[in-house]
Parts: structure tokens; sequence; C-alpha cells
């Protein structure tokens, strides 16, 4: 049985890809200054019995830069939804009238943007981590082919071209971290 070293390397492209998606949903979910609904992506709610995401059971929308409104599907669940969010890690107090719970994003310190930044990039090394765990794992695959019969020429080249696609995701990292460091600390 021939080994196929283009489909491996598509593999360890739709790994790394894959860890790039998780960078950016992680990203989405720091705060920077700016309402955004994936803050309140981590938020739980009791229904009927069961711990529901919050985006299950209400509408989060954001009539203005600085203001997210959270428009539950059931009202008695609004105390409910009041009490996610107090006890989440949002670190937001929630303004309830009874029929939606508005919550108005506050500027961020420079103590905060800092501790923000440090997050997102903890994120991005993670995410890199990921990448070079792809990338080892691959070569060593390909090292193994070389003794089920692939020539070693073609799995050197195999091998770079592994690594050229492991320097695009380290890239694509940095560019994404870079661009949420500036958003963070962007006053």
């Amino acid at each position: 049985m021939a080994i196929d070293t283009n489909q491996i390397i598509n593999g360890a492209e739709a790994r790394m890809s894959s860890a790039i998606t998780y960078l950016d949903d992680e990203l989405a979910r720091i705060r920077a200054g700016k309402a955004n609904p994936k803050i309140l992506d981590n938020v739980r709610v009791p229904y009927y019995g069961t711990m529901t995401p919050l985006a299950s059971v209400a509408s989060i929308n954001t009539p203005d830069a600085k203001t997210l409104l959270i428009t539950p599907w059931e009202r008695t669940l609004i105390k409910e939804i009041e009490r996610a969010i107090l006890n989440s890690d949002v670190g937001i107090t929630p303004e309830n009238n009874g029929e939606v719970i508005r919550l108005g994003i506050p500027p961020l310190t420079e103590e905060r943007r800092r501790h923000l930044a440090k997050q997102a990039k903890q994120e991005a090394e993670n995410a890199k981590i990921s990448v070079r765990n792809a990338r080892r794992e691959i070569i060593e695959t390909l090292k193994k082919s070389v003794k089920d019969g692939v020539p070693e020429d073609v799995e050197k080249d195999a091998e770079e071209k592994v690594q050229k696609i492991h320097d695009r995701f380290i890239r694509k990292i940095d560019e994404l971290y870079a661009a949420k460091e500036k958003e963070i600390m962007t006053v």
C-alpha cells in the first residue's frame, strides 16, 4: 500500500487551520472595549433543569458600540439570565428593566487592557504550540513513511511543504494577535 504524502500534508494543513479557527473564537471572547455578543458565549442559564447557553434562550443584539441588549424569549427567564451574567466572568453588571437586560460596556482601565493583552498573547501562544505539535507529528509520520516505501527525496519535499505551511500559519497567528492587541490597547 503506497502512502500518499499529499494526503498527509493536507491533514497537517487541516489541523493547523483548526488551531487558527479556535484562536479566532477565543480572541473574539476577549472583551476589547467594544460590545461583542461573543463575550457572553460562556454564560449558561438554567432552563428547564439544564444549563443552556445564553444565546439559546435569548436574542443578543448590539444597538451601539458600547451596549449589549439581551431579550429573553421567555420573560420568566429574565432573573435567571441576570443572575447568570452576575455569576460569570464577564465582569459587567446587568441592568434589568423587566423586559430586556442591558449591558453597558465600560471603558477599560490601562491595567485591564494590559491584562487582556496578556490573555490574548497566551491564547496566541497556545495556538502556536498546537501548530508546532501538528508539524512535529506530521514530520514523524513522513519519516516513518520512508520505511514503508516512500522515496527519501519525496519525504524531504513533503517535509519542506509542511514547514512552509507551518510558517504561514505562525504568521497568521502573529497577525491575529497583533490586530487583537491593537484593538485592546486602542483607547
